[in-house]
């Protein structure tokens, strides 16, 4: 069922460009269509939870009046947290890296030498500079025991004075928002009548060495989605669309008569299979986000 838009009202929505671009790079990042996903929530509503925040850009595009975020890996949440607490925190913990790398031989051992840090005593301030300089911004674990493993990225990491810049414009963004470190029913639990839940859980076909290696059920998922629903809460999902990995094309079981509405979001080629197959130009590689909604 493709959603008809011509009588459904437009959110509030922040210049995506305001800020010059990502605070973050993660795996699934909305950061290039989170103003499309926006135009499906409702115009009027209390609070705003997302509850799987990695790099948050469809909260920073949404710039909430009064918004909860949170996620289970700690040395992500921190990194949100510091940047609600003290910016400059943030601001630091990147030019110390920055520098570190700077004045290693080359950009691969400073790289490592953090990587190495930060496997050894996982933290948000490692995490941090290693998100924004690793290959394709593909930050993956290995599951048995969360090694992140992704090597260091061809590019040039932005400057100390780039990162601060972007900072600055991000925590104005989430001026509104509370971060907790939390398991994402604890916000569906939380969320009452008129509130708005938007999930991009991990998905299902493509990131089983990702984000954290957390374990995940969709099935509870929908679960929680449905207890929302019946209180009154207005849920939004981002999930595995249409998209060809491989050969595989993504089906999901979808609860009959819990989303009222879905959409397909075209999201590009898919950064993930770049990164397996070396780096490629995949031009049918094409990945499309389904949008599910309750309302």
């Amino acid at each position: 069922m493709q959603m008809d838009l011509s009588s459904f009202p437009m959110a509030r929505v922040i210049d995506a460009k305001r800020g010059g671009g990502q605070l973050l790079k993660w795996i699934g990042n909305k950061q290039r269509f989170a103003k499309e996903i926006i135009r499906y929530f409702p115009d009027n509503y209390g609070v705003y939870y997302e509850p799987f925040l990695g790099s948050g850009a469809v909260l920073g595009a949404l710039s909430p009046e009064t918004g909860i975020a949170s996620d289970t890996f700690a040395p992500l949440l921190g990194i949100w947290e510091a940047l609600k607490r003290s910016p400059e925190t943030l601001k630091d913990w990147y030019a110390m890296r920055h520098g570190r790398m700077n004045r290693a031989a080359s950009q691969k051992d400073g790289y490592e030498n953090i990587k190495a840090d930060y496997n050894a005593s996982p933290n948000s301030a490692d995490l941090l500079f290693l998100c924004r300089s690793c290959y394709g911004g593909v930050v993956r674990f290995r599951k048995r025991d969360g090694y992140m493993s992704t090597p260091c990225g061809i590019h040039t990491p932005i400057s100390p004075d780039s990162f601060g810049r972007r900072v600055d414009a991000w925590a104005e963004k989430v001026a509104g928002t509370d971060f907790i470190h939390a398991d994402y029913k604890v916000s569906l639990a939380a969320a009452q009548s008129g509130d708005l839940v938007y999930c991009d859980p991990p998905y299902t076909h493509s990131q089983a060495i990702l984000y954290g290696a957390q374990e995940f059920s969709l099935g509870e998922l929908f679960n929680e989605i449905e207890k929302a629903k019946e209180r009154g809460v207005y849920v939004s999902l981002s999930i595995d669309g249409t998209k060809r990995s491989g050969e595989t094309q993504c089906e999901l079981p979808l609860p009959a008569d819990l989303f009222e509405r879905e959409v397909f979001i075209d999201c590009g080629r898919s950064m993930l299979r770049r990164f397996q197959m070396g780096g490629e130009t995949l031009e049918t590689e094409c990945v499309s986000d389904r949008l599910l909604l309750t309302y």
